[in-house]
């Protein structure tokens, strides 16, 4: 993707956090010749062997002809969107300005592996449960029957992707004065939507590690 110099990220432990706090991404892939994109929560390794990059683990219906691409060859991008928000031009000292928006996102390459491993893969749906339920009150325990758990196994097909090369792009002002990020942080923080008061919080913590 595009990165101007000020706003390329390489931090590996920022780009991280995205994606683990955004983990609902998008996987692009080449299929008949064509983009093919799915929408799917992935969870991030990064164990000793997790790879320099860290891994990726997903899974995805059967009936989803994607993963038939996956030969082990062709490489895949997925693509974390982070919190993102509109910026006015009226929030600038500068009066000969334009609107534009702010965001973060992180772009991860790697060539995707399937696993066939039926052990592996009860274990991976068991740490996607406990890693969304793990923040409820009473979290949803995963006791299935056994045939209906190894059908429902049946119907999907999980990967790992080990993650050749990170990209991350944070958009946040760099190229405004002092005085123009400061005023956008403050609009951005002073408005009732979540999202656009997580850009604000971005920037903030962005200007603070310089």
């Amino acid at each position: 993707m595009y990165i101007p110099k000020f706003n390329a990220v390489s931090d590996p432990a920022l780009l991280h956090d995205l994606i683990r706090r955004f983990n609902f991404a998008t996987l692009v892939t080449t299929h008949d010749g064509a983009p093919f994109a799915t929408h799917l929560p992935f969870m991030l390794s990064t164990g000793a062997d997790a790879g320099e990059h860290g891994t990726l683990i997903a899974h995805m219906a059967r009936g989803n002809a994607q993963w038939r691409d996956f030969d082990g060859v062709r490489e895949a991008l997925t693509i974390f969107q982070g919190a993102h928000a509109y910026i006015s031009p009226s929030w600038y000292e500068e009066p000969v300005s334009v609107p534009t928006w702010n965001y973060a996102v992180v772009h991860a390459y790697g060539i995707p592996r399937i696993i066939e491993d039926e052990a592996h893969v009860q274990a991976i749906l068991r740490a996607l449960v406990d890693l969304h339920e793990g923040g409820f009150e009473e979290p949803w325990p995963m006791e299935l029957p056994n045939d209906y758990f190894h059908k429902m196994i049946g119907a999907i097909v999980a990967f790992e992707i080990p993650i050749a090369r990170l990209e991350g792009k944070f958009k946040l002002s760099q190229n405004r004065s002092p005085a123009d990020q400061r005023g956008v942080i403050e609009k951005l923080s002073a408005s009732p939507d979540a999202n656009t008061q997580a850009v604000g919080a971005m920037m903030r913590a962005h200007s603070t590690r310089g």
